[in-house]
């Protein structure tokens, strides 16, 4: 079952990012702390979960593709704890807990994110399970995926639209960026790491592309739908922001029926694929039936 699956794979790059940190150096404590708060406070580990998923279907064993699903989330954790920041989103809880420039202080939070995306290319290209070739693709592609060319500059593009009004694709590239990259990025490191032929690694990134852009979708019609309680953070905040969502353009419906489309886009990437991939395929609907 999916549940079961998302379940083991969120235990497993949980211990493993439990493991890196405790075996870090205690440069400064309250860092170390900062750091180990923000990566394992919980949450979906979505990226972490297709890393393994695809991976494995692709016939790459579990204990290889470690490093991969621990950097990606290293990556995801630093940009929440940048993201909370009163500069950008201003929120005080994450997952339902204080963020961590609550938890400690304004500088430490912003030094436990850059630690965190170092952590990352660190682990990437200490990996001994792949070749140099693979190591530096790796690497490539998290590098693209987190900066100027991906999430970065989709949140860039995200805080220029606030207060702003701007058309369908303008939303969609920026959405592209800003979730959407390091989305694809977990399905191209289970690419590179199992050295898959052009055809899979064209319609494993066109599921990406499908379900990152869905993923944001959901997340834009839960903000207006779930609770506090549920969504770990404050209900609405992407309204009171006044922010630039798929609701507000397209309408509560429209945005629902974009998700629908998405999915269906996903699923149609697998159609001609020579791999079991029902547990990917049963993910992409997870995307857009989830409450959180």
């Amino acid at each position: 079952m999916l549940s079961d699956a998302i379940a083991h794979y969120q235990q497993r790059v949980n211990q493993h990012l439990a493991s890196l940190l405790e075996n870090l150096p205690v440069t400064d404590p309250a860092l170390k702390a900062a750091m180990s708060h923000g990566v394992l406070l919980g949450g979906k580990r979505v990226r972490p979960f297709l890393v393994y998923a695809v991976g494995e279907m692709l016939g790459v064993a579990a204990d290889k593709l470690d490093n991969c699903a621990a950097a990606i989330e290293c990556i995801h954790a630093y940009s929440l704890i940048h993201d909370d920041l009163p500069a950008m989103d201003d929120d005080e809880l994450r997952r339902g807990q204080p963020t961590v420039h609550i938890a400690f202080d304004e500088a430490t939070a912003i030094l436990a994110g850059d630690a965190l995306q170092s952590l990352a290319f660190e682990i990437l290209s200490s990996d001994s399970h792949f070749s140099a070739t693979q190591q530096l693709a790796m690497v490539k592609s998290l590098a693209l995926a987190s900066g100027y060319h991906g999430m970065c500059g989709g949140q860039a593009l995200d805080m220029a639209a606030t207060d702003k009004q701007i058309n369908l694709a303008q939303l969609t590239q920026l959405h592209r960026l800003k979730t959407g990259a390091l989305i694809r990025c977990a399905v191209e490191l289970a690419v590179i790491a199992a050295e898959s032929n052009p055809l899979t690694h064209q319609r494993l990134g066109e599921y990406a592309e499908a379900i990152g852009l869905a993923f944001q979708v959901q997340d834009d019609i839960l903000d207006l739908t779930s609770s506090t309680e549920e969504l770990g953070k404050p209900q609405g905040s992407d309204t009171k922001s006044n922010k630039s969502t798929y609701p507000r353009l397209l309408g509560l419906d429209g945005a629902k029926s974009t998700a629908q489309q998405l999915l269906q886009d996903a699923l149609s990437a697998l159609d001609d694929l020579p791999y079991n991939n029902r547990i990917i395929a049963e993910f992409a609907r997870y995307i857009i039936e989830r409450r959180v």
